[in-house]
This record gives C-alpha cells, structure tokens and sequence, in this order.
C-alpha cells in the first residue's frame, strides 16, 4: 500500500498552530515510542536515481530494519539493511523482495559506521530514527518557535493536519524545514524533511504495510 495525498478543503496555511494543533505536535513522536515501532517506507533523495526503504523502525530500541531498492536503473544498493543511532548493517542482494524477511538471515552482512554527513541514505535513516520519542515536546514552546499549520488533507483516507516544526534548538531559521501530516489523536503519517544538498526532501510515508518487530542481526546486541 504506497500512502497518496489528497486536499481536503482546508485552507492553506500557513497560520499559528492552535492549543489543540500544539499539543498533536508535542505528541506525535511519542506516540510513535508509545506504539513501541512502525512500520514505514522512506523515499531517500539522490541527484540520479534514489533509493526506497521499506521496513520498520522500533522506537523503544532505536533499532531500523528493512529491504532497500533503487528507485532508477541503478540496483548496486539493493538488498536487506538494520541500522541504529551509530552504524548500519547492509546485506547485499541482486533480487532484493518486496519486504525484508521477519527474522534477519544469519550470514552476509557488512558492517559500517551510519554517517553523519555526506550521504542522503544515512541522513534518511538517522531522520527516521529520530521521529520517536520516550516524552512529549513542549507545546507552549512549539509556536514560540516557528511551528505553524499549513492546511488538511488525506493521506490515505485518513484526515490530517499539515504542520510545519520549529527551528533546530541549534540552528536559528530552520522553522519549516520538517512537515508533518498529523491525525487527530496526535498519530504521525507523513513526515518530509529538506536536507542540505539534496535537490528533493526526504519522505517518510508511516503504515504503509504491516509493522514487522524488529528482530537483531545475528551475531549482534541489540542496542538499550
């Protein structure tokens, strides 16, 4: 199931959150820890041909796991991949499946350290790792700093809200740069982010099939 948008009517933002909008925004990366993990597909940017992640991420462990797939001609990264906060596991496969198998096969793997600049795939991924939290955000402090509602529409036949992040505590003028697609319980669907040197931002589309626990390489200690 690939999530797709449609307008909802709503008028376009962008305007400041409200109360209600606010707290849906504190909330929504700790609803995605309360729900222990979810399953999504992350569109990653490239200047060629991009990439597609397909799996699912447990909030509670900060551990990813799943099947990537190049989205042009070029297949060189396809295969099954589990990453953490720190490093990445990759485990190359010239008929990569639609979906990674549940339990990690027990060979074939290479490891290496998950980058923190230089490539969209491992931004992509630390992106996604970063959409869970163990507290909610402050919602008095979220409109103080640049977070605004830009409209509603559907993903996938559910109603959302369309809200833009505050600026990085670190980085002034970045308000706008995350959009979150946002139902009424808080719940997260859409994620976009714009990242330094890609052309296009990365997309997180949340449910796009069933979520997966998230079970270690073999071989490894799943991170606490």
């Amino acid at each position: 199931m690939t999530a797709f948008l449609v307008a909802d009517g709503g008028a376009d933002g962008p305007r400041p959150l409200t109360t209600d909008e606010a707290n849906r925004l504190a909330i929504t990366r700790f609803r995605n820890y309360q729900a222990q993990g979810r399953a999504m597909t992350i569109t990653v940017p490239g200047t060629a041909s991009g990439l597609t992640v397909t799996g699912s991420v447990d909030y509670r462990r900060k551990v990813g796991y799943g099947v990537v797939h190049g989205t042009g001609r070029d297949k060189s990264s396809d295969g099954l991949i589990q990453w953490t906060p720190t490093s990445v596991r990759v485990r190359p496969m010239t008929d990569a499946p639609a979906h990674a198998p549940a339990s990690p096969p027990r060979s074939g793997w290479y490891d290496r350290p998950l980058l923190s600049s230089g490539s969209a795939l491992d931004t992509s991924l630390s992106i996604a790792l970063g959409l869970g939290g163990d507290r909610p955000d402050n919602a008095e402090l979220l409109p103080q700093n640049g977070a605004a509602w830009w409209g509603r529409e559907q993903v996938d036949g559910r109603r959302v809200d369309v809200m833009t992040g505050p600026s990085s505590p670190d980085r002034s003028g970045t308000a706008g740069n995350v959009r979150y697609w946002i139902g009424s319980d808080g719940t997260m669907y859409r994620v976009r982010v714009s990242v330094d040197s890609q052309p296009e931002p990365v997309v997180i589309d949340f449910d796009t099939h069933a979520y997966v626990p998230v079970e270690p390489v073999p071989g490894t200690t799943p991170a606490r």
